[in-house]
């Protein structure tokens, strides 16, 4: 084939940070409150309101509390499953690399005794249909490492006993999250708004509130997942005063993007972003002869961490060694080319490659993007018959 003439304005494709938001440049930062205390007068005014836009642009309802916390979305949800977990049962749901970890938490660190685990492989989803929620459930909404999402949280009960705590660091500003059904939600900046890596998102419904103040649990709890006090909440943390110290550099990074969304229109404007850049993606897949989506079911297909797998036959009949470096090499081509960083498939995932289809990508270098692996894989294929 013949190399693509035009390249990607943008080939910043990584799942995690992500790309800067269209027309991002250092010059945003220059009003950022750096060398003051984040809990001097104007450094809790910036922080609460990276809040208020959060909580107005996500639709979150307004007795649920927003939080920043420190370690990115692991330590959000870290938080949440040292403080919450351990009053009954909990459900663990895992089809990705993120929530098997999560699995490894609960099982194995806080060693707690009634857990139930449903697992899938990657490119599919556990029987949603045999969790009981009225035992704490934890899981991704979206799969990062996967390209699996839940395609609705018509699975949890309204009337439910137990509490939901859902990863959404993927999902987040990119999907629909139906509040009424969430009772802890976590996401990072870094995902799909493009933000700098370090900070982390907790919200909290009444429900969890309740729970944090009426249980405690049997282990000692790390300051940096103490959301309480003499058991009541922390209301400082959701207010802006954070446990630890916050960049506020990346806070300012974080209002920027927040911002920018706003005069998208919002997460309606963040959404149809997202899903014109999967449209990008899966037009092409359906036409090629040589990759196909890593998700089996197409309500579950992420619209943004799009992973895809090669299944064109002639890759069978290589050794799995060889097999599992043809996307590799692929990656690493267009990484040379320079018009594609960071798109091989997460380390964990079957091999594959994974491309980040958030707002903050454009569509149209989506599109070039995929003349580009029609060459490279064209360029890889001919390698190994010489």
């Amino acid at each position: 084939m013949t190399k693509p003439l035009k390249a990607p304005v943008r080939p910043e494709f990584s799942s995690g940070p992500c790309a800067k938001r269209p027309g991002w440049t250092q010059d945003v930062l220059k009003n950022a409150l750096l060398g003051r205390s984040h809990r001097s007068k104007p450094g809790k005014a910036r922080l609460a309101y990276a809040l208020e836009k959060t909580r107005e642009i996500l639709g979150v309802p307004d007795d649920y509390r927003i939080g920043i916390m420190p370690a990115s979305d692991t330590g959000a949800v870290e938080a949440a499953l040292w403080s919450l977990l351990g009053a009954r049962g909990v459900d663990m749901l895992a089809w990705e690399s993120f929530g098997k970890g999560w699995i490894t938490d609960v099982s194995k660190q806080l060693k707690l005794d009634d857990v139930r685990i449903f697992e899938a492989d990657y490119g599919k989803l556990p029987d949603l249909g045999a969790v009981d929620t009225d035992r704490d459930v934890v899981f991704t909404w979206n799969g990062t490492t996967s390209g699996v999402k839940v395609p609705n949280a018509d699975w949890i009960k309204d009337d439910r006993e137990g509490l939901t705590i859902c990863d959404a660091t993927s999902a987040a500003f990119a999907m629909d999250l139906p509040w009424d059904k969430l009772d802890v939600t976590t996401y990072s900046w870094q995902k799909v708004l493009g933000g700098e890596g370090a900070h982390g998102v907790l919200i909290l419904s009444p429900r969890a509130v309740e729970r944090l103040e009426s249980y405690t649990p049997a282990w000692p709890m790390p300051k940096i997942f103490r959301l309480t006090k003499g058991g009541k909440l922390i209301e400082g943390i959701f207010t802006g005063a954070t446990i630890n110290t916050p960049s506020m550099l990346c806070v300012e990074d974080y209002i920027d993007a927040l911002e920018w969304a706003d005069a998208l229109g919002g997460l309606n404007g963040l959404i149809a972003r997202s899903e014109a850049n999967l449209k990008a993606i899966s037009d092409w897949v359906e036409t090629s002869d040589w990759a196909a989506l890593l998700a089996e079911d197409a309500t579950t297909i992420s619209n943004t961490s799009v992973c895809l797998k090669v299944k064109d036959p002639w890759l069978a009949g290589l050794d799995a060694e060889a097999q599992a470096a043809v996307p590799k090499k692929l990656a690493a081509l267009l990484d040379e080319e320079g018009v594609a960083f960071d798109i091989g498939a997460y380390r964990d995932a079957p091999p594959g490659l994974r491309i980040w289809a958030g707002a903050t990508v454009d569509a149209s270098d989506l599109a070039i993007l995929t003349e580009w692996l029609d060459w490279a894989y064209a360029e890889v294929k001919a390698s190994f018959a010489e």
